[in-house]
C-alpha cells in the first residue's frame, strides 16, 4: 500500500451505455462508515491507485475496475485525460462502452478500526452499491473533481455520433 501512495496517481473507468438517444454512466458509491449517509457529490467512477511508480494508467484502470466491481472489462479504452481532485489527487480516466447489471456487482473490501479508538476492527466493502445514471443525474451525484470526466465523455460520444452520421 505504501508504494501505491508513492505512485502519485489513480486511474479509473467511466463505463457508459446508450439507452435510446441518451448516455448513461455507471457510478459507484464508496463503502464504509464515513460515506454511509452521503449521496450527492459522493459517487465516483470505479478507480484506484497504481501499485508502483511508472505503472501504465490503462492497466491500473482495468485492474481497479475489476477489483471494485468483480467485472473484467474487455472493451476499448478511450482516454478521457487527467483530472485533479480536491486535495490534489491525480486521476487518469478512461471511457469504455459496455453494459452490466449494477445490482450484481461484487466489491473487494477493506478493514478499519470502527468506531475509531474502539479497538474493534471491522470489514467494509470498498463500494457498497453501483448505479446507472443519465449525465444530468450523474453530475449531481459524482465527486466535484470528477465532473470533468462526464463532460469529456459527452464530448467524446458527440464526436462518435457525428462520425456515424
Amino acid at each position: 500500500m505504501n508504494s501505491a501512495r508513492r505512485s502519485g496517481f489513480s486511474a479509473g473507468i467511466l463505463l457508459y451505455r446508450r439507452v435510446g438517444s441518451r448516455l448513461e454512466v455507471l457510478l459507484v458509491h464508496p463503502g464504509g462508515p464515513y460515506w454511509r449517509r452521503k449521496d450527492e457529490g459522493a459517487w465516483s467512477i470505479p478507480k484506484g491507485e497504481a501499485d508502483a511508480a511508472g505503472e501504465d494508467a490503462a492497466v491500473v484502470a482495468v485492474r481497479e475496475f475489476a477489483e471494485e466491481t468483480g467485472v473484467a472489462l474487455s472493451g476499448r479504452l478511450e482516454p478521457l485525460g487527467e483530472i485533479r481532485q480536491r486535495g490534489g489527487k491525480r486521476v487518469v480516466g478512461f471511457a469504455v462502452e459496455g453494459d452490466l447489471d449494477a445490482a450484481a456487482i461484487i466489491s473487494n473490501s477493506f478493514e478499519i478500526e470502527w468506531p475509531r479508538g474502539s479497538g474493534k476492527m471491522q470489514i467494509f466493502p470498498e463500494i457498497d452499491r453501483a448505479q446507472w445514471f443519465d449525465l444530468a443525474a450523474a453530475h449531481a451525484k459524482i465527486l466535484d473533481g470528477q465532473r470533468p470526466l462526464l463532460d469529456r465523455l459527452a464530448e467524446l460520444a458527440g464526436r462518435a455520433e457525428r462520425r456515424r452520421a
